[in-house]
């Protein structure tokens, strides 16, 4: 017992040594006040969500603009109090535009070509949301009243498979604000989050065991509906590291305020090591006989690639 509590205590101070020197350039991306814009995207679709709305403001601006002057021009030239002057200047204006049918076939074809332009790269952006790459594991997000809970399975990967991915579930709870520690964001963070590898297909799949929530996460792109009875589905590509946070989107309650989601971004061997870590911390809490239990080398080779 004492040699195995001996290389899980090693182990983590190792870790966390290495992880110390780059704590500074982890990235923490949440909502900020007064924030107008959208959250630094950490995935491909997040990223083509952003440049579509890039490219609709420009069509957006130059219709208002459009719609604006031509607001103005008809407050300005008819603001006369007179009903024969406004009669007068009605005709006077009037003339050539009334019934032209070359005008309203041009008023017709104009929006509807500004359309089919639009529609090009939104098909493209929904086809990529709704497109499921084969993943390398899967995660299951379950939205209870009122936290969430989450886990692996379907690890492509064999030889890992049973004993660091596959099965493993917790639940993760929002913290309450007197037991925030410094540098934690208040009703947004969560004793366990969710750590997922970055550059890694990842399948999602959602449901919801009492009422209707909503797993959303802005910088991933994410936002899916949790219904109690239905699975719904997503894939994620996490492209850099960092903290992602997000929170339930669909009322569920008088606590539904206080659902945040936690997705912790890593390399493929810190997510690895943190499972063999968690594995091994539940393996002692579950079988305290284990008194000189050892590790085969070979079980943590994969560990050091």
């Amino acid at each position: 017992m004492l040699f195995l509590e001996k290389i899980i205590n090693d182990s983590i101070n190792f870790f966390n040594s290495n992880l110390a020197f780059t704590a500074n350039n982890v990235l923490m991306d949440a909502s900020e006040p007064w924030q107008l814009g959208f959250q630094d995207p950490a995935s491909p679709i997040m990223e083509g969500i952003i440049d579509f709305h890039y490219d609709l403001m420009f069509f957006i601006i130059v219709i208002c603009i459009f719609v604006l002057w031509m607001l103005l021009s008809c407050i300005h030239l008819f603001k006369t109090n007179t009903q024969e002057e406004r009669s007068d200047l009605f005709n006077a204006y009037s003339q050539g535009v009334a019934h032209n049918t070359g005008l309203e076939i041009v008023w017709t074809i104009v929006p509807a070509f500004i359309l089919m332009i639009i529609a090009v790269p939104s098909f493209a952006l929904l086809y990529s949301m709704e497109e499921l790459v084969e993943p390398t594991f899967t995660v299951k997000v379950t939205g209870n009243q009122w936290y969430w809970q989450y886990e692996y399975s379907n690890c492509k990967n064999l030889d890992i498979a049973d004993q660091i991915i596959d099965g493993k579930k917790f639940d993760s709870y929002m913290i309450a604000t007197e037991d925030l520690e410094e540098g934690n964001l208040r009703l947004l963070e969560v004793d366990k989050r969710l750590m997922l590898p970055v550059n890694t297909h990842i399948q999602v799949v959602i449901t919801a065991a009492d009422v209707l929530h909503c797993w959303a996460v802005p910088s991933l792109g994410v936002k899916v509906d949790a219904c109690p009875g239905r699975l719904n589905q997503t894939t994620m590509f996490i492209k850099r590291e960092g903290v992602f946070y997000g929170q339930c989107s669909e009322i569920c309650g008088v606590n539904h305020g206080f659902m945040p989601i936690v997705v912790n971004g890593v390399s493929m061997k810190e997510f690895l090591q943190d499972r063999y870590m968690s594995n091994l911390l539940e393996l002692v809490e579950e079988n305290p006989e284990l008194d000189g239990f050892e590790i085969p080398a070979e079980d943590i080779s994969f560990l050091s690639k």
